[in-house]
């Protein structure tokens, strides 16, 4: 995508009312502009990251066994009713009615709707275990939305909800999500680390949170050095799961949920003294078990393999998809803007040309975005006639992995600049070689 062509709109100063570098990096990049209070339009080069994120979090879940589907987003109040959560859930819960006067409501959750189908497709224990999910905006009416998409009123989430025959199943289908999580947030370039968690108004006795640490991180934790030493969940990028988690997988799930489950008030106590140290972390997703909370009080049963009814056991398990992308952020930049990670990044070369006036300059450079392009190598294009500083500054802020340089003196020599925006290391290259190697890494 040419730069001249593109609707990019950054900012020199982050708004006043930006509290967090998150915000004002997404504000500054030109990534969002918001609409109401809490309620962001995401712009183009926004949008681009959202769905690479949307996407890997997609492929975890499909390779964990998943299987996707799409509920909307306007749910009906007596399915709340039927679970009894409707009066219990609090003022966070936009109520509304239609021209008919039915009570209506935008979805903060979906674990009623997805056992309302699932009831009413669902006869035998053969149709047993599923996980369904979907990946859905949601709406809850913060009464302070603040820091951008960290707490935002409207936000981009992955529900997914399990249905198992009986506990062990259900903690076999937990087990399966918490490790897909893991490799999600690591494929993302994030360490996020799981801690026993309180169930809230979802129900239950099982839950954790997957957090995400950050000097602006919305809540205080405490984390045994240990975890943070930990690093083994690189290696799950490359696991496979087969329809039951090998021992390697379950050993590897014992390993943390026995960590987290054991110390499971170290968010409120500093009992392990010196082994302990104390952070702030954002929350980047949150799984729960909670056995037959919405089966039983909605009316579920499945024929079982002796021929009585059974009541399926039910988890549900969330990810912020929209609000990933500020953690991401925080935990990835620095005084001159964003640093991506390449798996989500918009683009993945920024192509700067020095001098837009130079006709030598303008084909050099419109000749390596073709080939950059045929190459499948996704480049933004700065061709803009704008000083040189102007251009690096702009790069820079919006973080692209790889930038190369053009200009008079580099082609005098036969070379462009490569510079990997992560490190700020910078080679001259031959363009061949230049663009072997933002093809190649």
């Amino acid at each position: 995508m040419r730069l001249s062509r593109h609707f990019l709109p950054v900012m020199k100063e982050s708004p006043a009312d930006a509290q967090i570098v998150s915000h004002k990096l997404m504000l500054r990049a030109g990534l969002i502009r918001q609409t109401a209070a809490g309620i962001y339009s995401w712009l183009p080069l926004g949008h681009r990251v959202l769905r690479k994120i949307e996407q890997i979090v997609r492929e975890e879940q499909d390779r964990a066994g998943a299987i996707e589907m799409l509920m909307p987003t306007i749910q009906s109040a007596d399915l709340w009713r039927e679970s009894g959560r409707y009066d219990a859930y609090g003022p966070e819960m936009l109520r509304i009615k239609d021209r008919h006067d039915r009570e209506m409501l935008f979805g903060p959750t979906n674990e009623e709707m997805i056992t309302a189908i699932f009831r009413d497709n669902t006869r035998s224990y053969r149709d047993l275990p599923r996980i369904l999910y979907h990946i859905q905006w949601k709406f809850r009416d913060e009464v302070r939305p603040r820091f951008g998409v960290m707490r935002g009123r409207e936000f981009l989430m992955k529900d997914a909800y399990s249905f198992d025959l009986d506990a062990e199943g259900a903690r076999r289908s937990y087990a399966m999500m918490f490790i897909a999580y893991l490799r999600t947030f690591t494929r993302l370039g994030l360490n996020a680390i799981p801690m026993r968690a309180d169930t809230g108004p979802i129900g239950g006795d099982l839950s954790h949170e997957f957090i995400v640490l950050a000097d602006t991180g919305e809540s205080e934790v405490f984390v045994e050095q240990a975890v943070l030493d930990r690093s083994s969940i690189n290696d799950l990028t490359g696991w496979e799961f087969s329809d039951d988690l090998g021992e390697r997988e379950m050993a590897f799930y014992r390993e943390h949920y026995a960590a987290t489950d054991e110390k499971r008030d170290l968010h409120r106590e500093q009992e392990l003294g010196d082994q302990v140290v104390q952070r702030r972390g954002i929350e980047v997703g949150h799984i729960f078990y909670f056995g037959a909370k919405y089966s039983a009080a909605m009316g579920m049963s499945v024929q079982g393999p002796d021929g009585s009814p059974v009541v399926p056991q039910m988890g549900s398990y969330g990810i912020g998809v929209s609000r990933l992308m500020g953690a991401i952020i925080e935990a990835s930049h620095d005084d001159a803007g964003i640093i991506w990670p390449d798996a989500v990044a918009p683009y993945h070369v920024g192509l700067i040309n020095m001098r837009a006036d130079d006709a030598r300059c303008a084909g050099a450079a419109d000749d390596l975005y073709a080939r950059l392009e045929a190459a499948g190598v996704e480049t933004l294009y700065d061709d803009r006639d704008e000083r040189g500083g102007a251009k690096f500054a702009t790069m820079d802020l919006i973080g692209l992995p790889w930038q190369i340089v053009i200009g008079p003196k580099g082609l005098d020599k036969g070379v462009v600049e490569v510079k990997r925006r992560a490190t700020g290391e910078k080679v001259e290259l031959s363009i061949e070689d230049a663009i072997a190697k933002v093809a190649g890494e």
